[in-house]
């Protein structure tokens, strides 16, 4: 029996005999396109979540850009149209270039943490050491505590007259040491070294994870071809950890530019270093909520949304070049 291709047929047919023979697997002959038959079923059980999502999230944004557009009475009516004028009063106002530079600094003091957060974190994580997990939960204890709380009792460590902190420079031969909560020179890093405090344990916990997914042989091959602990530090840990390290800046970059409990608590509104101190969100709750300014608060509210992911995109699109995913 001779088998022939049939100049006018394509290529998934033969002729076999004088007859036309389908030369496809048997598995795909007569194969419809799948169609879902689920229906509106995945749409029912992921309703409620996309209701909250909406509701929370999408609605409160397009109604806060809307009063961003207009000059709104404290109780939110009486709204009139302004345009752009509240994004224009913003930006020609001192006080956001400022309160953004103070935003800017404590965000980079904050990001200080995550390498600190990786030194700690190899060092629990080596092998025979003892009470390592109690290491871990006195690391993250500040984390899961409130910031009010928290803040209160940094105030009484940094106050000027009776706090430990100075009553400990006095001891050691500091005659006159700063009012940290007061002095314009001293307060934001105060108020740094407090966030920086409290995040240390949040990035141990996601470095640890880390650490644990990096395989031991590659220690193993190191360690016989003569590299040291700080080789391996630098040369593995390091640059597996990258992924870690990654979620972490956009994390701490994204708290950085929300920060404002802690501020309140520690900075009275009649210190002379609050405007030292001043971030953009607490900027927008004096607009807001001190100067009953709802339009421009709005402003500033969508500005906030606006340098977050700009900040957020730069960070994704750098990753590409120094993240290492195995």
């Amino acid at each position: 029996m001779t088998q022939t291709s049939h100049a006018g047929a394509s290529d998934s047919t033969l002729t076999q005999g004088g007859h036309r023979v389908d030369a496809r697997p048997e598995s795909t002959k007569g194969r419809k396109p799948v169609k879902n038959k689920d229906g509106i079923w995945p749409w029912l059980f992921t309703l409620p979540l996309l209701t909250g999502v909406a509701v929370f999230y999408l609605w409160p944004i397009f109604q806060n850009f809307w009063i961003s557009l207009h000059q709104v009475s404290p109780f939110g009516n009486n709204a009139k149209f302004v345009g752009l004028n509240n994004y224009t009063r913003i930006f020609e106002d001192d006080s956001f270039s400022g309160a953004l530079v103070n935003t800017l600094t404590y965000t980079g003091i904050l990001l200080l943490g995550i390498p600190i957060s990786v030194f700690l974190a190899a060092l629990i994580s080596r092998p025979g050491l003892k009470y390592a997990s109690f290491y871990r939960t006195l690391y993250f204890m500040p984390y899961v505590a409130m910031p009010a709380a928290i803040s209160i009792v940094w105030r009484m460590i940094y106050n000027g007259d009776y706090g430990i902190l100075n009553y400990f420079l006095r001891s050691i031969g500091v005659e006159n040491p700063p009012y940290w909560l007061s002095t314009p020179g001293f307060a934001l890093f105060a108020v740094a070294i407090l966030g920086l405090w409290t995040s240390i344990g949040f990035n141990m916990i996601i470095i640890s994870a880390g650490l644990k997914s990096i395989p031991k042989e590659l220690y193993e091959a190191a360690e016989l071809d003569g590299a040291s602990h700080s080789r391996q530090f630098f040369s593995i840990t390091v640059p597996l950890l990258t992924p870690s390290i990654f979620f972490l800046t956009v994390i701490q970059a994204i708290g950085g530019f929300q920060v404002f409990d802690t501020l309140f608590v520690l900075i009275s509104s009649r210190s002379p270093a609050l405007p030292h101190t001043r971030t953009i969100v607490y900027l927008f709750y004096e607009q807001a909520f001190v100067n009953n300014n709802r339009g421009a608060g709005a402003a500033i509210a969508i500005m906030i949304l606006l340098f977050v992911a700009v900040v957020t995109a730069i960070q994704f699109w750098g990753q590409k070049k120094w993240v290492n995913y195995v």
